[in-house]
């Protein structure tokens, strides 16, 4: 926009000096000529009454300390012949002043030609001519117009310089309000514009500052009511908490256990809600063991559903040729856990017991790692990877939190059909933003 407007102005200033610089231009050359000429014609005036009157000799002297003194070449044509004054030959419009009697202004490719006719002469009609040459009609119109020109470039110089100014007093609260909704973007709820600038853009920084706090406003009721949501979650929990201590044997243990994993979540997810965490770009985990204990986690019921279960991990490479077991990928390991329950989840829900699936990782190329899940089920339809959307009469939210941690790790989500017609989701997690420092 700054450019745009500073354009806009040297534009407008050059047709404005254009239209009144090019008439002053031609208006100077025309009062340049005009003066040579009005010179000219007046020396050759002066010489008319001593023409008329003078005797030849004082006349020859007269017209030879003129000639002298003249700017312009001035010649006296007498009707004997004689030629007094600078030397000239008798042009066609001398001979014509003599034959007429008429005095006129000649235009000549080399400038321009006076010629006055001095009747009552007894040797006839003399005629006086002034010549002033093209050099003579333009003296002074070159610097004229030297001057015109960069008197021209310094004002388009200084109407650049306060346009740059006054665009700048505009663009700098625009820049500002687009600074600030960027910030806004990056969920940096802190950012405010600053009113300044014209009435119109104060008015669209309170705007925006309003809508920020509307926005702040609103997320803050929201925290609280996923929170207060899931603090209800903590009744039914401590009712199956209660239920299993009355439990013996290992069922009672196993039942505990997710219990205990259950709460620790809902724990997590009200902390989450009540104390929102920026993004972290070094969010580092190890991929497989964090794998291998949601596997096992959902073995368990796996194996009460009559599910073959499929864990297939292959280890990074290290630059010596030998696997080193790991493989870190660039996402939390908690936020890793909750994309593999989901995925392993949908397999529970959308497929029939005794479907058997299979889970699998493997260093991606560049970086990070990818996990697969894969089953003999039915398979899923695409529109699945819309958030909210469910064919199965759940949430529809597993796939969408799945994709999600694949984005944040600079990844993506890919869900197709595999040889035997069942799902298959294939999560690639891209690696850390920073070498890991994995125990």
């Amino acid at each position: 926009m700054r450019r745009r407007l500073t354009l806009l102005v040297a534009a407008t200033m050059c047709l404005a000096l254009l239209a009144f610089v090019v008439p002053l231009a031609l208006l100077l050359r025309t009062v340049a000529q005009d003066r040579a000429t009005a010179t000219a014609g007046a020396d050759a005036q002066s010489l008319v009454p001593l023409v008329g009157t003078a005797d030849p000799e004082a006349l020859r002297t007269s017209v030879e300390h003129m000639a002298a003194e003249a700017r312009a070449p001035l010649t006296v044509f007498l009707a004997d012949g004689s030629v007094l004054g600078t030397r000239a030959p008798r042009t066609s419009a001398v001979r014509l002043a003599a034959l007429a009697g008429v005095s006129r202004t000649v235009e000549r490719p080399d400038g321009r030609e006076i010629v006055v006719a001095v009747l009552g002469r007894p040797d006839g009609t003399a005629v006086i001519r002034a010549f002033v040459p093209a050099a003579e009609l333009t003296r002074g119109v070159a610097r004229a117009w030297l001057v015109l020109a960069g008197l021209g470039v310094a004002l388009l110089l200084l109407g650049l310089l306060v346009a740059d100014r006054l665009s700048r007093a505009l663009v700098s609260p625009i820049t500002e309000l687009s600074t600030v909704s960027h910030r806004l973007a990056r969920a940096d709820l802190t950012a405010r514009a600053r009113p300044d600038g014209p009435p119109e853009l104060r008015e669209v920084a309170g705007a925006l500052n309003h809508l920020a706090d509307r926005i702040q406003e609103l997320l803050r009721e929201e925290r609280e009511q996923v929170a207060d949501l899931s603090h209800r979650l903590r009744a039914p929990l401590t009712s199956l908490r209660l239920e299993a201590e009355s439990l013996a044997g290992p069922d009672a243990a196993r039942i505990g256990a997710r219990v205990d994993a259950m709460e620790r979540a809902v724990t997590g997810l009200i902390s989450q809600a009540r104390h929102r965490r920026e993004p972290d770009a070094h969010a580092v985990c190890e991929a497989t063991s964090a794998l291998r204990e949601r596997v096992a986690f959902w073995t368990v019921l796996a194996e009460d559903t009559g599910r073959a279960v499929t864990l297939d991990i292959t280890a990074d490479i290290t630059p010596d040729g030998t696997a080193d077991g790991t493989l870190p990928v660039g996402v939390p390991a908690d936020e890793l856990a909750a994309a593999v329950d989901a995925l392993l989840g949908n397999v529970f829900a959308h497929t029939p017991d005794g479907t058997a699936f299979s889970v699998t990782l493997a260093p991606r190329a560049g970086g990070g790692a990818l996990l697969t899940v894969a089953d003999d089920g039915p398979g899923l339809s695409a529109d699945l990877v819309q958030r909210g959307t469910s064919l199965g009469g759940s949430t529809g939210l597993g796939l969408d939190i799945a994709r999600r941690v694949a984005r944040s790790s600079g990844g993506r989500m890919d869900l197709s059909t595999g040889p035997d017609g069942g799902a298959r989701v294939t999560l690639e997690l891209g690696p850390p933003a920073s070498p890991p420092a994995l125990p």
